[in-house]
């Protein structure tokens, strides 16, 4: 047997003992992100226990913290189901009782396959690194949970379509513009139930709802000289190829354009992008969710993402768990959450560039967005300017943001630092716990937490670490 299928045959039967474990409890208390990955997770572990009819709650947090630790370790709850967070602080959890699905890196000082009396006295930690996986673009923490759900009971298969707006949210779709690894079985049980619909096409953000000149003057990963940011230069490309932007007075969406409208637009678009790789980001596979409609703002899957970020970034997870659960009743709360979403992303990156906060030291580049820049999107923010054209993307960039327990510091990188040998994770961990905060993630995007003061002596360390992963 090869690595790749003892790995998988591993896998397997970790997931029949947590499975166990899960069907054992009378009572689940639920611990989730709050970003669309943990909220999707939050909502494949809900179903699952309906399901079962077994008694439970739910808690959204942030991130693991001293607090939260605690409330894991003396729950009162049979079981405690982590989702999409919890490896990285596995040696903290002292109580029997725990399953996790994560897809972070885990805690190097746990030691994995304790034994006990029964299955309630140990950790089943379900992580794709365990597996030989990547927990970056192979699978994400609502993969995990989905994995667990279909072997408590197949016909949760009906769940994949969650999944799917889990990896989505994380973008691993975005390394080769497609779902690949796990994601992508995953995927392929989602179109077998009829749940997704997959297409190739240009993969820019708004084409269920933004006017065409909108849908290509803000799509700017990649951005497309003359067009990105350039309204006149949209104009001028549907009128050079004969597309009406409106038709019975109303402007048109990406997805109201016929076929043969779509294929000129693309390849003009393709023809004006410099190589292969941009290209190759510009355009590629896209994921529809068949059972909703275009109206609801759910029905392309980057979407439907966004609506799950913006309500748990706005501390409205609740209503992005009842859209997972099919409750159509939250989506005008869910709507005025994405609305609030949009205009704190563009005041923020127009904060940062018009106060010009952005600074470069020899390794890395960063800002400090004090209190203006909400703790819950600073790294949505730094991810969007890192793809946006207008920073040095030859460097990572760590963003700064004033948070309750001392300061949240995002990171985020191009996959060409991460081939290089760049790990955020590692970086963000080491370094924080150095100056007495905590941090971990993946190699591509990590987080940490610090405590106000130490941000410079950060950055001292952070930039050692860098210079002697890449140099």
């Amino acid at each position: 047997m090869d690595a790749d299928s003892a790995n998988m045959s591993r896998l397997t039967a970790d997931l029949e003992r947590a499975a166990g474990a899960v069907r054992s409890a009378e009572n689940v208390l639920i611990i989730t992100h709050i970003d669309a990955d943990g909220i999707a997770s939050g909502g494949v572990a809900s179903a699952t226990l309906d399901r079962l009819g077994k008694r439970y709650r739910i808690l959204f947090e942030k991130k693991i913290s001293e607090d939260t630790v605690a409330a894991i370790n003396r729950s009162a709850e049979d079981l405690v189901w982590i989702c999409d967070l919890g490896s990285a602080y596995l040696s903290e959890f002292k109580r029997h009782g725990i399953v996790v699905t994560d897809h972070h890196v885990p805690d190097p000082k746990w030691k994995g396959g304790q034994t006990s009396i029964d299955d309630f006295g140990r950790i089943h930690h379900l992580n794709p690194h365990e597996y030989g996986v990547s927990g970056s673009y192979e699978i994400c923490g609502a993969g995990m949970t989905y994995l667990l759900s279909k072997t408590i009971d197949p016909k949760n298969r009906d769940l994949a379509y969650l999944a799917i707006v889990g990896a989505v949210g994380d973008l691993q779709d975005n390394r080769e513009s497609k779902l690949i690894g796990l994601n992508r079985m995953i995927m392929e049980e989602a179109v077998s139930a009829g749940d997704i619909a997959v297409d190739n096409d240009i993969r820019y953000f708004g084409r269920d709802y933004r006017p065409l000149i909108q849908f290509l003057q803000y799509g700017n990963d990649p951005p497309i000289p003359g067009i990105s940011d350039n309204g006149p230069g949209c104009n001028a490309l549907f009128a050079d190829l004969g597309i009406p932007l409106r038709k019975g007075g109303e402007p048109r969406t990406w997805r109201d354009l016929a076929a043969e409208e779509k294929i000129s637009v693309s390849e003009r678009l393709l023809s004006l992008v410099g190589d292969d790789d941009l290209r190759k980001r510009l355009f590629g596979e896209i994921y529809t969710i068949t059972r909703y409609d275009s109206c609801t703002g759910l029905k392309d899957v980057k979407e439907f993402a966004t609506v799950l970020n913006s309500c748990g970034r706005y501390d409205d997870a609740e209503t992005g768990l009842r859209i997972c659960m099919g409750d159509m009743t939250a989506l005008e709360d869910a709507e005025r959450n994405r609305s609030d979403h949009r205009k704190h992303i563009s005041s923020a990156i127009s904060y940062i560039k018009e106060n010009r906060l952005l600074r470069e030291r020899r390794f890395v580049q960063y800002f400090d967005a004090g209190p203006e820049i909400k703790e819950t999107v600073v790294g949505i923010v730094a991810g969007m300017l890192l793809n946006s054209g207008d920073v040095n993307k030859v460097l990572p960039i760590f963003a700064f943001a004033e948070a309750d327990d001392g300061v949240k510091v995002s990171a985020r990188a191009s996959r060409a630092l991460t081939d290089r040998g760049l790990d955020l994770s590692f970086i963000m961990k080491t370094a924080s716990e150095i100056v007495g905060g905590y941090g971990g993630g993946h190699k591509v995007a990590a987080g940490a937490t610090i405590p106000t003061g130490k941000e410079e002596e950060f950055l001292d360390i952070v930039e050692d670490l860098v210079s002697s992963q890449i140099i």
